[in-house]
C-alpha cells in the first residue's frame, strides 16, 4: 500500500494520477482489475416521507455527471436505508438487464454511502439478479469525512495513509450525498410547489389540479407549450401560464438537469 501512494505522488500527469489512483485502490480493495468506472449510491429522506436515492459515476476518478441518476423509492411505508438501498441497487441493474442504454456500462466497483449493513443491502440486491459487483460502504468519522471504505462483513479498510485516494473517495462520497440532498429538497419543494401556480388569472384549486393530474410536476407545467397547456385549460388561462412561467424563467437559471428513474 505505502508502494502504491509512491507511485501516486510520482505521477505527474492528470491521467496518470488518475490512472494510478484507481490502481491504488484496486490494491488496497484486493480487486483483480483497477475500478475505472465506479459508482456510488446514497439515500436521503425525511422521516418517512420522499424517500430518495442518487447514483453517481466516476470514471478514472472524475466525475461523469451525464451518467448521474435519481431515483424515487416506491412502495417504502417508513424509512428503511437497508430496504432503499436494496431496491435502488436491484432497479439499477434490472434496467441494464431489461436493455436501457442508459445503465448498460457494467460498474467496476459500488460505493455505498453507509457501513456492512447498506453494503449487504446492496449485494443482495445483486444476488437476486445474478450479478456480481464489488461493493464496499464508505464510513464517516466524526466531521462527516469518510475515513474507511468497508466491506459486508464489517471489514474496515484504511484510506487515511495515501492522503491522494483518501481525497478522491472523500471527493466522491460528498458529490453522491450532495446529488441526494439536492433531489430530496427538490421532492420537498415540489410538495408545496403549487404555490408557483398562484396568482395566475384563471388557475384556482381545481385547475391547479387538472394541471398536476395531466403533467405531473409544475416543472413540466412550466415547460409545457401553449397548445399542450390548452388540452387542459382554456387558451386564455394556457396563454397566462405560459406568461407567468416566462417573467419567472431567469430565477431557475444555473440548476444542475439530470435523470430520475
Amino acid at each position: 500500500n505505502e508502494n502504491a501512494a509512491e507511485e501516486v505522488l510520482r505521477a505527474t500527469t492528470a491521467e496518470e494520477r488518475a490512472s494510478k489512483l484507481t490502481e491504488a485502490l484496486g490494491a488496497l480493495l484486493g480487486l483483480e482489475e483497477p475500478p475505472r468506472r465506479i459508482e456510488a449510491f446514497d439515500i436521503s429522506n425525511t422521516g418517512n416521507s420522499d424517500i430518495v436515492a442518487s447514483m453517481t459515476v466516476h470514471v478514472d476518478g472524475r466525475p461523469r455527471k451525464g451518467d448521474y441518476r435519481h431515483f424515487k423509492l416506491r412502495d417504502m411505508p417508513h424509512a428503511d436505508d437497508y430496504a432503499s438501498m436494496r431496491q435502488v441497487v436491484q432497479r439499477r441493474f434490472r434496467r441494464q438487464q431489461e436493455g436501457d442504454e442508459k445503465f448498460a456500462p457494467m460498474p467496476d466497483l459500488l460505493l455505498i454511502d453507509g457501513g456492512a449493513g447498506q453494503v449487504r443491502a446492496a449485494m443482495e440486491a445483486m444476488d437476486s439478479l445474478g450479478v456480481r459487483v464489488p461493493a464496499f460502504g464508505m464510513v464517516k468519522d466524526d466531521r462527516h469525512r469518510t475515513r474507511a471504505l468497508v466491506d459486508g462483513e464489517g471489514r474496515e479498510i484504511g484510506i487515511q495513509h495515501n492522503q491522494a485516494l483518501f481525497a478522491m473517495v472523500g471527493r466522491i462520497q460528498e458529490e453522491t450525498h450532495r446529488f441526494a440532498i439536492q433531489f430530496h429538497r427538490q421532492q420537498q419543494a415540489g410538495r408545496v410547489k403549487g404555490s408557483a401556480l398562484d396568482g395566475i388569472p384563471g388557475v384556482g384549486p381545481v385547475r391547479k389540479r387538472e394541471l398536476l393530474r395531466r403533467f405531473k410536476t409544475v416543472k413540466a407545467i412550466r415547460e409545457a407549450s401553449v397548445a399542450q397547456l390548452s388540452e387542459v385549460v382554456p387558451s386564455v388561462t394556457a396563454q397566462a401560464i405560459a406568461d407567468h412561467f416566462r417573467t419567472r424563467a431567469g430565477q431557475s437559471t444555473g440548476k444542475e438537469e439530470t435523470q430520475c428513474e
